[in-house]
């Protein structure tokens, strides 16, 4: 095992270094100059050529490529995420003051997706065919196909603009308003979850009712054992691993979905910043959220694969 997650550690390595330098590189074929776009609002409009020049010697702008990305990488190594074009601070502070946001939303999101996609999927399975089954199998086939911006909106049209009962847009800390938080992010985690948790009803029913067919499951009826023991003991626990796969992917979706919905409801998140840095081509902002996001998306891949083998002991790593 120990041998197994240190291979896997070094292989993650190359592939934060290959998706860095392809953002990197697709960030710097983008038409357009991050120094002229910022110099183009505000008081700067009449910056002369020279202060420009000065300003993207002092981004490094007008180095190589390649010097300008290993650069970045060593200050990376040393904890150094390069300085904001825009907001002229250090990229790791800007991401230190949004990511816990992102992640608190996210996490919940995912938290919410379990508790009600795999009893929900389990429940169909045990009972399929009937009314319930053919409810949740629709409502779960509707909610992946509904686009999360377009949900986001029509949220905020009915539940805060016509009835009122939430707050339009924003966020509050828990620690400083917990009522006024959980109110504000009701409808935020409401757009999160509903992809997740269709995924994960649909993938559990479908593993449930391909574990229910085995040969052991007839045996543990056959026993007189009671249903409770049979699903939750020999049913689900065999069936769990396509599911646990899921829900490493689905963190991974409900990250890229919160991008939208931080837009959506004006919340001050890590995917908010990197779309307006996006915009700008603040290079470092967004070469430090896709480092960040990349790291995330790993370790839980990797906490994924080690289940496996707590899961089904018969699973052996090389």
């Amino acid at each position: 095992m120990t041998t197994y997650i240190i291979r896997r550690l070094i292989q993650s390595v190359f592939v934060l270094i290959i998706v860095t330098l392809l953002v990197f590189l697709t960030m710097h074929i983008l038409p357009g100059d991050p120094i002229l776009i910022f110099m183009s609002s505000g008081e700067l409009k009449n910056t002369s050529l020279e202060e420009i020049e000065i300003l993207r010697h002092e981004f490094g702008l007008d180095r190589p490529l390649l010097i300008q990305y290993f650069d970045w990488l060593g200050g990376v190594i040393h904890g150094d995420f390069g300085i904001s074009i825009v907001q002229r601070e250090p990229v790791v502070k800007e991401i230190n003051r949004r990511l816990p946001i992102t992640l608190l939303l996210s996490s919940i999101a995912l938290f919410i997706s379990i508790i009600i996609g795999i009893p929900a999927g389990v429940i169909c399975a045990v009972r399929r065919g009937n009314w319930i089954d053919t409810v949740v199998t629709i409502i779960a086939n509707a909610g992946i196909t509904i686009p999360v911006f377009w949900l986001g909106i029509m949220l905020i049209y009915l539940f805060a603009l016509n009835l009122g009962w939430l707050p339009v847009q924003g966020y509050t800390s828990p620690f400083v308003d917990f009522v006024k938080s959980i109110r504000q992010m009701i409808m935020p985690v409401f757009c999160l979850t509903i992809f997740s948790i269709s995924s994960i009803t649909r993938q559990t029913r479908s593993s449930m009712l391909e574990v229910m067919k085995q040969d052991y499951i007839r045996t543990a009826w056959s026993k007189g054992l009671r249903e409770r023991s049979v699903i939750f003991r020999h049913a689900l626990k065999n069936g769990l691993i396509p599911i646990v796969t899921l829900l490493g992917m689905s963190f991974s979706f409900i990250i890229g979905g919160s991008v939208l919905v931080e837009n959506v409801f004006n919340i001050p998140g890590v995917s908010r910043l990197v779309v307006n840095a996006v915009f700008v081509q603040d290079y470092p902002v967004v070469q430090g959220f896709v480092l960040i996001i990349a790291v995330i998306v790993l370790l839980s891949n990797l906490i994924v694969d080690i289940s496996y083998g707590w899961l089904d002991p018969r699973i052996r790593y090389g």
